[in-house]
């Protein structure tokens, strides 16, 4: 068996992610576990005795990325992961963390449970982007959304949706958000986006203050093509995935959507069902709940047994 290493990304801005990040560094060593790191977070914390590597090659051959931070942190460390096929752990320090999967308080446990390779590992559909520009292109990818969002406050902007081919409505708008079910919790939900569990492969599109009758939230099969074209008399828009990477739209931009051709790889240590997740950073009422087979009369009296007419006994005697 070859040397074992784990790659540790952290948001180093945030003082207890660097204490984390030594607490995970220390025990990974004393477990002879390799702890690979950014060169710039690697210096941020100051440790040398780590093995630095750059981006495009971090997570490669590594058994797991600990991700120490918020969503955006994940987010930023899924760059590095994805092409390499690399589950991500997150260790939420930040305040919903809805793609972490343990919580700062349990870091020592969660460590220990990476060492000793106790976690299962689930798949999230991304999606692959194309903007198609006069004389050019560029292509990128997000887990959670892509949004195209006017770029000035004081006008709409205007803009046509496709799918599969087919134009579906014009709308003057703030903007469109193209989710995956990942993101269905995040800008989409601000949005007024349907939540969607993770297990449901769909793509949505959710228009964001549309002035026009056809403005509801759309959820479209994996298999379509999205497309969002920004009319050639509205102002320049802006192109977000992921809330990281941008880019400048001018008029007449046309924006596609598919689904992804690589997951991201999630590293999970609990099986918590979704709803459990879902009540639980969005602090939901449940107050009251009883579940199936609870009675729902306080103290109620139990029935009385059902007499067998094939008995002689009530009581089950023959």
């Amino acid at each position: 068996m070859g040397e074992r290493s784990v790659l540790v990304v952290t948001h180093t801005g945030r003082p207890e992610a660097v204490r984390s990040a030594q607490l995970v560094i220390e025990r990974l060593t004393q477990a002879g576990i390799t702890v690979r790191m950014l060169e710039n977070e690697a210096r941020d914390i100051g440790r040398a005795d780590v093995d630095v590597r750059p981006g495009d090659a971090a997570a490669e051959e590594a058994e797991v990325v600990i991700v120490l931070g918020g969503d955006g942190t994940l987010l930023r460390a899924a760059d590095l992961a994805r092409p390499a096929g690399t589950p991500l752990l997150g260790v939420n320090l930040g305040h919903v963390g809805f793609l972490a999967e343990a919580e700062r308080e349990d870091l020592t446990a969660t460590v220990d449970r990476v060492v000793s390779r106790r976690f299962e590992v689930e798949e999230r559909m991304t999606i692959d982007v194309e903007v198609r520009l006069n004389g050019g292109g560029w292509n990128t990818w997000a887990l959670n959304e892509v949004t195209v969002e006017k770029a000035e406050r004081e006008r709409m902007l205007e803009v046509v949706a496709e799918i599969d081919g087919r134009p579906l409505s014009a709308w003057g708008c703030d903007g469109v958000v193209c989710a995956t079910p990942t993101g269905s919790t995040a800008y989409a939900f601000s949005a007024g986006g349907p939540v969607v569990w993770p297990e449901v492969e769909a793509m949505l599109v959710v228009p964001i203050s549309a002035h026009a009758l056809f403005a509801r939230p759309l959820v479209v099969s994996p298999r379509s093509a999205v497309a969002i074209e920004v009319l050639p008399d509205t102002p320049r828009a802006v192109l977000w995935c992921d809330g990281r990477r941008t880019l400048d739209l001018p008029p007449g931009a046309r924006v596609e959507v598919r689904r992804g051709a690589e997951p991201v790889r999630l590293a999970r240590l609990h099986p918590i069902p979704f709803t459990d997740r879902l009540v639980t950073k969005f602090g939901l009422p449940v107050t009251g709940w009883r579940g199936r087979g609870r009675s729902r009369v306080r103290d109620a009296v139990p029935p009385p047994p059902l007499h067998d007419p094939g008995r002689d006994d009530p009581a089950g005697r023959p």
